[in-house]
């Protein structure tokens, strides 16, 4: 299964290109949020109990969860992507794709009978239905009072919904996290939006009795002391979050206008990555790798590239600007 970020791979392939790679084969904003160097003691001693419950309430905050017992925290949401499928007896489930290929994935390894919809009103005929909104990678949504009707339609007899809003943090789209209900599980990113994958961050959303159940499935002192501190100190910063999806919308917009110009066509995405159909995306993505540039492509569907944002310096843009330039305006 590819994933993006696997710099190990990219160098492999392309071992001529030239260093530092620029990679552009995630969704992870590029401009971090600048966290002060944790606590020293928190890297000498366990995590408290009282950490985590502060960061539960800073999430809670800034979800607009209206309980912080809702709140189960994670290193990372790709552990919770594995856990959930562990908690739910094997069954038939329903992956509205295609998206991102570790919910399928992950299901299938616990047992269960996975099956990819194109749409909602078929992914409710399962025991669980799994919908990634905005969709990875193509940015697609679904309305909330649709994904609240569906929710609501499948816990009436004893089903699940898990909706992921890894990327929703920066868009304007409407979150189920306020409306958190019987048989819906939200999941939340943190690195994504605050630029920071490597401290590994996650969160599931749930009612009080479904989050415990998930927190006692992933153990004691799941999260880091730093991440804990890192984690509480970023989701209390509305303003910072403000700014960074006006900024990165207005990123967004300038790559789009650079995939264009580059003989692409964008279908979508959200403000941290980009969709684009290429009429040799192939040859792109060699281009591309040949200059240390890592681009997403997607084997089932050749044509297409997803493009993580630069980042914020000239030179970055300027490199990737470059390869996309057509073909006319190179230097031979």
């Amino acid at each position: 299964m590819l994933h993006g970020g696997d710099l190990d791979a990219a160098r492999a392939r392309f071992p001529a290109a030239p260093e530092p790679w620029l990679d552009l084969s995630t969704g992870i904003n590029p401009v971090p949020y600048p966290c002060p160097p944790p606590d020293a003691s928190l890297w000498l001693r366990l995590p408290l109990a009282s950490e985590a419950a502060a960061l539960r309430q800073a999430a809670a905050s800034a979800y607009g969860v209206p309980d912080p017992a809702c709140v189960a925290p994670a290193p990372g949401t790709q552990i919770l992507i594995e856990t959930l499928p562990r908690l739910v007896a094997p069954g038939p489930v329903t992956v509205v794709g295609p998206t991102y290929a570790e919910h399928a994935a992950a299901w299938a390894r616990a047992g269960h009978a996975v099956r990819a919809v194109a749409d909602l009103a078929e992914a409710e005929s399962a025991a669980v239905a799994v919908v990634v909104n905005p969709n990875n990678p193509d940015g697609r949504v679904h309305a909330a009072a649709d994904l609240r009707a569906t929710a609501a339609r499948m816990a009436a007899r004893g089903g699940l919904l898990v909706v992921d809003e890894a990327f929703c943090d920066l868009e304007p789209v409407e979150s189920l996290a306020p409306h958190l209900a019987p048989g819906l599980v939200v999941l939340r990113s943190f690195g994504k939006t605050y630029g920071l994958a490597g401290l590994r961050l996650g969160f599931a959303l749930a009612l009080p009795a479904a989050a415990r159940r998930i927190a006692a499935a992933l153990g004691p002192w799941a999260v880091s002391g730093p991440a804990l501190a890192i984690g509480r100190a970023a989701l209390a910063d509305a303003a910072w979050r403000r700014e960074a999806a006006r900024a990165r919308a207005a990123d967004a917009a300038r790559l789009d206008r650079l995939l264009a110009r580059g003989g692409g066509t964008v279908l979508g995405g959200t403000a941290l990555f980009r969709l684009a159909r290429f009429p040799d995306a192939p040859g792109l993505h060699r281009r591309l790798g040949e200059a240390g540039i890592h681009v997403r492509r997607f084997p089932e569907r050749p044509d297409r590239l997803r493009f993580g944002l630069p980042p914020a310096d000239k030179g970055a843009w300027c490199r990737l600007g470059r390869v996309l330039k057509p073909a006319a305006e190179r230097t031979p």
